[in-house]
Formats: C-alpha cells, sequence, structure tokens
C-alpha cells in the first residue's frame, strides 16, 4: 500500500454525509486539499484550508512552533519585520488586475518602499546591506558570515562612525572584520577587489572600527590558506597534506606566531611540492597566495632550520 493511500486510509472522518449515496466514509485528501465520499468518490469539496497545527518552525527559536513567518535577520534592513508588496500585478486568484487597480497598486508599492527607510540611516542601512549581499556571491561567503557583518555594522552606526565615510569602504572593513572573526580565510586585497575600491581605504576603515568597537579578533590559522592556495596554483592532494604536517610542526615549535598566515602557508606549499617532487616555481605559489616572492624565500629558511633539526 503506498505512503499517499495510507495519508488518506488515516484522515477519514466520521461526520457529515455523502450528498449522493449517504455514505458516512468521508474523506480527506491531504495532497490536493479535497473531501471526498469514500466509496462513491464525488468530490463534496476541494481547496480546503489546513486547520491543525503548523509543524514547521519559521523562526529562530526552534521550540516554538507558532507559524509566524520568516525568521528575523540581521542582513535586512528592517530585521524582517515590515510588509513587503509583492512585485506581482495579480490577485489572490492569480488574475492580472484591472488598470486602475494596477495604478493603485503601484502607488502604494512607491510609498510602502518610501516609509520604509524614512530616515538618511534607514537609507544608509539598506544600501549598506545591499552591498553586502552583492559580495557574498562573489566572493563565496556563508550567511553566518554576512549575518556577523551586518552585526558589526550595525554596530558602527550605533557609535556614529558611518558619517563622513564612505558605505563601501566601511561594507569591505565589516566583511573582513567577519571573516578575521569566523575563521574564513579572505584577504584584504580579495575583499578590495570585489568591492572595487582601493586596499587602503580597506585597511583604514578595518583599523577604525577595530580600535572603536573593541573588537577581538582570533589569530588566523596558516592551515585554513593551504586549501585555498593548492586549488589555485591546482597542487595535487599530497603536497597539500604534506604541507598541512610541515605548519602543523610548525605551529608547535611556536615558529608560526606573529608571521603573516598566507606567506607561512605559501612556504609550507613550495616547501611540500619539493618533498613530494611536485614542480612548482616560487612564483606560480606566489601569484596563487597574493604573496611576494621574497616572503616565501623568507619563511622556507626558517621552515627548513625547523625541518633539519
Amino acid at each position: 500500500m503506498s505512503s499517499h493511500s495510507i495519508m488518506l486510509k488515516n484522515s477519514m472522518i466520521s461526520g457529515p454525509k455523502c450528498p449522493s449515496c449517504g455514505d458516512k466514509k468521508i474523506v480527506t485528501d491531504q495532497t490536493t486539499g479535497e473531501l471526498f465520499c469514500g466509496k462513491c468518490g464525488l468530490v463534496i469539496s476541494d481547496k480546503i484550508a489546513d486547520t491543525g497545527a503548523e509543524w514547521r518552525s519559521f523562526s529562530n527559536d526552534e521550540g516554538n512552533r507558532t507559524r509566524v513567518g520568516a525568521g528575523t535577520s540581521l542582513m535586512i534592513h528592517d530585521m524582517g519585520l515590515s510588509t513587503v508588496i509583492g512585485a506581482a500585478n495579480k490577485d489572490s486568484t492569480g488574475k492580472p488586475l484591472s488598470a486602475g487597480v494596477r495604478s493603485s497598486i503601484e502607488r502604494l508599492r512607491t510609498w510602502d518602499s518610501r516609509t520604509q527607510a524614512h530616515s538618511s540611516a534607514d537609507r544608509n542601512l539598506r544600501q549598506a546591506l545591499n552591498e553586502m549581499d552583492k559580495l557574498k556571491d562573489k566572493l563565496a561567503l556563508t550567511d553566518s558570515v554576512i549575518e556577523k557583518a551586518a552585526y558589526i555594522y550595525r554596530k558602527a552606526m550605533e557609535k556614529k562612525l558611518v558619517r563622513g565615510r564612505s558605505i563601501q569602504g566601511l561594507v569591505a572593513a565589516c566583511l573582513y572584520a567577519s571573516c578575521r572573526n569566523t575563521e574564513t580565510p579572505r584577504t584584504l586585497d580579495d575583499i578590495a577587489k570585489g568591492i572595487n575600491i582601493r586596499r587602503k581605504d580597506v585597511a583604514r576603515c578595518y583599523r577604525l572600527i577595530f580600535r572603536e568597537l573593541e573588537l577581538k579578533m582570533p589569530v588566523v590559522d596558516p592551515v585554513k590558506g593551504v586549501s585555498r592556495i593548492a586549488s589555485i596554483a591546482n597542487l595535487s592532494e599530497k603536497s597539500k597534506r604534506k604541507a598541512i604536517e610541515i605548519l602543523n610542526q610548525a605551529k608547535e615549535m611556536g615558529i608560526v606566531a606573529g608571521k603573516d598566515p598566507m606567506g607561512i602557508a605559501a612556504a609550507a606549499l613550495y616547501l611540500a611540492c619539493i618533498s613530494t617532487g611536485e614542480i612548482k616555481s616560487q612564483k606560480e605559489i606566489s601569484m596563487a597566495s597574493g604573496v611576494t616572492e621574497v616572503t616565501i624565500r623568507n619563511r622556507c629558511a626558517g621552515l627548513r632550520k625547523m625541518l633539519n633539526e
């Protein structure tokens, strides 16, 4: 017996009689929303609204099973608590609206949009969060990173750090701070290139929010950058694993502390390539990691010394 027929069998109710045969076996089809006779098959009613409990949680609180719409989010300028008049010019039955009603809806839609961001701070926040949303796809960032960046930007607005500064610069700085906080391997150059502003401007804004908001940043683990560099430089899995071994050994010896994580990851990959016999020049690894060849050579010297001991 199929799951659909089991559902129908379980949903039989003893209530009203069939108007055709007088049988009391009235069946509710949960899939199509129809009420029909179990004996003669007459459809008594269709498009029935489900009056049962809503067993999906749309809020962030998993314990609460009340249907209250989409969960609130810091990524939306109004936290997702406002109304939205949809773009489709159709009524509830799917029929297109008449010309007069359409113009009224257009006017309502415009004013709905205006009233949601009536102050300059709201407009600033809406623009900033739109920029973050664009960068999310560009830099392949997760929702948690964008959520954290939105939280930092809101804190910067509370401290009045936004006034007189470019929105793009602060958005980039908040994203970089969020990546650092969540240990997502993205460099200042990646974010500056993604938002199309100078690296110097991003760094300046980052220093400002780091100082003013008193952010606590974890030390970046160079192992996080190995996969990224290896995939750009088309290195083998064997070299990648060897590089991670070298870095773990360097961490135990305390060589990693205070060094640029991308630089030391690139050096470990270069030494791993030599060890596994894979032919990759310092220039290729330098281009893949965004670190100069001089830095790679300097870091290699330290790592070689450690491996020889």
